[in-house]
C-alpha cells in the first residue's frame, strides 16, 4: 500500500553526505585535506552538493566522517553558522571506531538521526545543480519502493556502468546497457534494516559494509527505480580529475 507523501517544509528530509574516505588516489594532496574539502571552481568539494541541498529547501544534514574528521568539522561549523535554519550532524566513524564504516555502514551509524526517508550523496563528487525537490521525495514516498537513484552517462573511467535502467523507471542489475552511479538517490530506513542488511540499528559493533550489495538484492526484487541525470557530474577520483575541473 502506497504511504503518504511527505513534505519537505512540513517534515524536513535529511540528507547523508558521505564524506568518511581516506581519499587514496587522490595522494598527496589527501594526506593533508579530506578529499571532500578539495577545492573545486572556488570552493570545498561538499559545498557544492550541501548548496544545492540548501537551495532545494533541504536544510538538515549528516555528515560521516573519519579520515581528517577535525576539518569536516569545522567546516560543517562554518557552513551552519553561514546558512542560518540549516542543522549539519556529524557521524563520528574514525572517533568512534578507529575506521570508516563505507557507505551501508556508515548509513546504518546514522540511522538514528535519519529518520524513515532520505538523501544519501557523496561529498566528493561535484555536481552543483543538480535539483534536490520536493516533487522527488513525495514521488518517492508514493512509490513503496526501498530506494530510487540517479544515473550518469558513464564517464571515460568507468565506461561499463553499474546498473541498468528499465523502461519503467527500475534500476536493474543485470542489463546489456548500464549507466553509472551518481551517488545520489533517496532511501528509506527499511534497506538498512532486515531482512535487506543484517547490521544492527545504529552499528554500535562497527560493522564496515558497502551499499551495493544491498541495492542489487532490492533491485532484483524490482524495488529500486532510477533515472538518468545528464547534468554537470564529475567524479573527482584523481588529480588528474581535478586539475580538468579547474
Amino acid at each position: 500500500m502506497p504511504r503518504p507523501a511527505v513534505d519537505p517544509s512540513a517534515t524536513p528530509i535529511p540528507a547523508m553526505i558521505l564524506a568518511a574516505g581516506r581519499g587514496m588516489r587522490m595522494r598527496p594532496l589527501t594526506d593533508v585535506t579530506p578529499k571532500p574539502l578539495l577545492r573545486v571552481q572556488g570552493g570545498p568539494l561538499m559545498q557544492w552538493p550541501m548548496q544545492a541541498l540548501h537551495d532545494g529547501g533541504f536544510v538538515r544534514c549528516v555528515v560521516n566522517t573519519a579520515w581528517l574528521g577535525e576539518q569536516i568539522d569545522a567546516f560543517c561549523e562554518r557552513w551552519q553558522a553561514s546558512h542560518p535554519g540549516t542543522e549539519v550532524a556529524v557521524s563520528r566513524e574514525g572517533q568512534d571506531f578507529g575506521y570508516a564504516l563505507e557507505t551501508a555502514g556508515g548509513i546504518a551509524r546514522a540511522l538514528p538521526m535519519l529518520g524513515d526517508v532520505f538523501w544519501v550523496l557523496a561529498g566528493d563528487v561535484y555536481v552543483p545543480g543538480f535539483p534536490f525537490t520536493a516533487a522527488s521525495v513525495a514521488r518517492f514516498q508514493d512509490s513503496g519502493q526501498l530506494a530510487h537513484i540517479w544515473l550518469v552517462p558513464n564517464p571515460p573511467h568507468n565506461p561499463r556502468g553499474d546498473f541498468g535502467l528499465s523502461p519503467e523507471g527500475l534500476a536493474l542489475n543485470q542489463a546489456a546497457t548500464r549507466y553509472t552511479y551518481s551517488t545520489i538517490g533517496l532511501y528509506r530506513r527499511e534497506l538498512f534494516e532486515p531482512p535487506w542488511c543484517e547490521i544492527l540499528p545504529g552499528n554500535p559493533q562497527g560493522t564496515a559494509e558497502p551499499l551495493a550489495p544491498l541495492l542489487r538484492r532490492a533491485m532484483d526484487a524490482g524495488l529500486v527505480g532510477a533515472e538518468l541525470y545528464t547534468g554537470t557530474w564529475v567524479d573527482v577520483g584523481t588529480p588528474e580529475r581535478l586539475r580538468e575541473l579547474e
